[in-house]
């Protein structure tokens, strides 16, 4: 008897943008104040020669940090880079494992793409709302539990390749992953908000300390080194007395730049 799974990918993307266009220096007054501009950067970039890096303000009489009752103005142009854009995507938000055969693994997988912009770094986290359920939520297919003897749980990864071991879960691959994924046939089942007597918090499955100022370097990294992407593969095998049915569930991403 086959089985019919699908399940819903649900994703809060953070996004930062910035818009210019060229300014000049003018004062400009209401009826009730009045700002007063009396310079404003007219050029500005890096220059490199050798093993040196030079980011420069032409027309800023005091390029830095300035803090005054609540207020933070940021003067020249080396500010650029804590304000480039940060966005996280999803290749995919509907996902479908097909008609499921007893003992027969069924997998799908998405792409996570996300590029830190101006942050040092980011990490991305997933939960699952509940395991994967009928409408009604009066059958489930478990998480995965991974292979006898090699136990798996939300936060560690381990091998899952009997045909006779039920449940759902993800494997990771490409950049920035946990360690614990050592190659395809590690498996974790996902946090799950559901949990009694205390829910699950989401587990990180990308994360990064430094994409766009490496080490040593004051200009950021080229687009393809602040654009990170990997894969996750959605899993499911069922025994061959689970019921028929639709079943769901919602698999929420988070993506959190790091500053």
């Amino acid at each position: 008897m086959s089985k019919i799974i699908c399940f819903l990918i649900a994703i809060l993307c953070i996004v930062f943008t910035l818009h210019t266009s060229s300014v000049y220096a003018v004062n400009m007054e209401s009826s009730e104040y009045k700002i007063q501009f009396g310079t404003v950067d007219i050029a500005g970039g890096t220059e490199s020669s050798g093993s040196y890096n030079l980011s420069t303000s032409v027309g800023q009489s005091a390029a830095k940090e300035f803090q005054a009752n609540g207020y933070i103005v940021k003067a020249g142009f080396q500010y650029i880079y804590s304000i480039i854009p940060f966005s996280f995507s999803v290749s995919e938000v509907n996902v479908n494992l097909g008609s499921l055969i007893p003992n027969t693994s069924a997998t799908s997988a998405i792409t996570l793409t996300v590029s830190a912009g101006g942050a040092g770094g980011y990490q991305i986290t997933a939960i699952e709302d509940y395991s994967l359920q009928t409408l009604s939520g009066a059958s489930e297919i478990p998480d995965t539990p991974c292979d006898s003897g090699t136990s798996c749980d939300k936060s560690n990864a381990n091998l899952w390749t009997s045909n006779t071991t039920y449940g759902f879960g993800y494997n990771m691959s490409g950049q920035d992953i946990p360690v614990d994924f050592i190659n395809s046939n590690y498996y974790r089942p996902f946090a799950n908000a559901a949990n009694t007597p205390i829910p699950d918090d989401p587990e990180i499955v990308m994360s990064s300390t430094k994409v766009t100022m490496p080490t040593g370097t004051p200009t950021p990294a080229p687009a393809s080194e602040r654009t990170h992407e990997s894969t996750v593969t959605f899993k499911a095998n069922i025994d061959p007395i689970q019921e028929a049915g639709s079943y769901q569930t919602v698999i929420r991403f988070r993506a959190t730049p790091i500053y």
